[in-house]
């Protein structure tokens, strides 16, 4: 091939077409499809074209469309990747489900439609960040457990403490190494260190005659994590506190607990009141009520950027029988008592007295014990009164003073109680 004098190798000069910009039919014939177009004004070649056209509103239209898909796509991977965490945070606990399904002849008979029982047990499980509250010897024990009703209707929640001295019947169960305790009379908490959760369930039933229908198993780490989530909870103390087991100095007034102290505060035993179990539950009864208060009041169920963060620690320490071991199913519970007043989420402990052959234990308190579990098992409404108010009334209908009053003639019974209404500062 010949070269054209100032013309690139393998390029056509003027005689065959243009050259780098220029539209020849050398180059479309390289190119098929490729066609010459005249050259913009002010470029060199052939002279000015005719002016660019702008763009259309359709083109507009179409980027816009294209943003907003990719920015759905974005918010749609970041929030099945937040989903996928909370969902992989709890822990199914499957040894539970296939030891009920052992004993489901022994069962109480399910309760009305769309009523739940849950029983909430807190552990004192030393691992997992806990090894600040005492010695890892292998055993768990059930340091809180509060049965909760949920009425069917929705408009009420009584959340029952059961007392971890509280002497029981324990079932015949099977221990995680695969031995049998034989039935026997012990105190409450020591069905979960004997055989866990569903020795622990089965107790309750056995107890009460409610079916348990979920559990949720909760750890301290848990407990701090949501009391951080939804920036503290707000308490009132008489008098200062200074308890070294409870890792706990706190002084008198009104102030807000955050994680580490409000453990300290449910947990602390010796060094406030009496030193009784008794008093303590009613402190962890009425931080509840002051939880659930701040909870609803801050808009939180309703807010998913502040419900991300209650949902991660709820989450991150939460072991549940599987219709709640999916964030799905935990949803769904929270969703459908989000509408009850506050002055209808109820805490009381089960009736109960001094154990008669040791005053150390204490024993439930009969008829009363067992009208409250039937107003539970029928889902009936319960009601509640401080003990001020529950004292008064047992006086005048003249029943016996203690945790729930004998009721009147005609009349359901009342139990010594506090709604999340009060709060702990009220």
């Amino acid at each position: 091939m010949t070269e054209s004098p100032g013309t690139p190798s393998g390029r056509q000069g003027p005689a065959g077409g243009t050259g780098l910009a220029g539209a020849g039919p050398g180059r479309a014939a390289r190119f098929p499809g490729w066609s010459a177009r005249p050259l913009r004004s002010g470029a060199a070649g052939d002279g000015p074209g005719p002016p660019r056209t702008p763009p259309s509103p359709l083109h507009w239209m179409r980027r816009a469309a294209l943003g907003t898909a990719a920015a759905v796509l974005v918010a749609a991977g970041t929030g099945w990747g937040l989903y996928t965490k909370l969902n992989g945070n709890i822990r199914f606990d499957s040894d539970t489900q296939n030891e009920l399904e052992k004993y489901e002849s022994e069962r109480p008979d399910p309760g009305p439609p769309n009523a739940e029982n849950i029983l909430l047990v807190g552990t004192d499980n030393r691992g997992d960040g806990n090894e600040g509250y005492g010695t890892d010897n292998g055993t768990q024990r059930s340091d809180t457990t509060i049965l909760l009703h949920l009425a069917a209707n929705r408009k009420s929640a009584t959340a029952v403490s059961i007392p971890r001295d509280l002497m029981v019947t324990v079932p015949h169960c099977k221990r995680s190494d695969g031995r049998e305790i034989a039935e026997q009379t012990a105190q409450f908490n020591w069905a979960f260190q004997f055989a866990g959760a569903a020795c622990t369930i089965r107790t309750v039933e056995k107890m009460t005659g409610i079916r348990i229908t979920h559990h949720m198993i909760i750890d301290f780490v848990g407990f701090k994590k949501m009391v951080d989530a939804v920036d503290g909870v707000e308490i009132c103390l008489r008098r200062p506190i200074n308890d070294e087991k409870a890792h706990l100095v706190l002084p008198a007034g009104r102030q807000r607990l955050l994680g580490e102290a409000a453990l300290g505060f449910v947990r602390a035993r010796k060094s406030l009141g009496d030193g009784s179990d008794t008093q303590r539950m009613e402190r962890q009864q009425e931080f509840l009520g002051a939880l659930v208060k701040k909870v609803q009041s801050n808009g939180v169920l309703l807010n998913p950027t502040r419900l991300y963060p209650v949902l991660d620690a709820a989450t991150s320490s939460l072991t549940t029988d599987a219709d709640l071991a999916s964030l799905t199913g935990l949803y769904e519970l929270v969703r459908s008592m989000r509408s009850i007043p506050t002055n209808r989420v109820q805490f009381l402990t089960v009736p109960r007295q001094e154990y008669r052959y040791d005053p150390n234990r204490d024993e439930l308190v009969q008829p009363d014990a067992g009208r409250l579990f039937d107003e539970l098992r029928k889902d009936h409404p319960v009601a509640v009164a401080p003990a001020r108010d529950a004292e008064e009334t047992t006086a005048a209908s003249g029943g016996k003073s203690g945790d729930s009053p004998s009721p009147a003639p005609g009349s359901r019974p009342a139990f010594r109680g506090s709604t999340a209404e009060r709060g702990a500062c009220e």
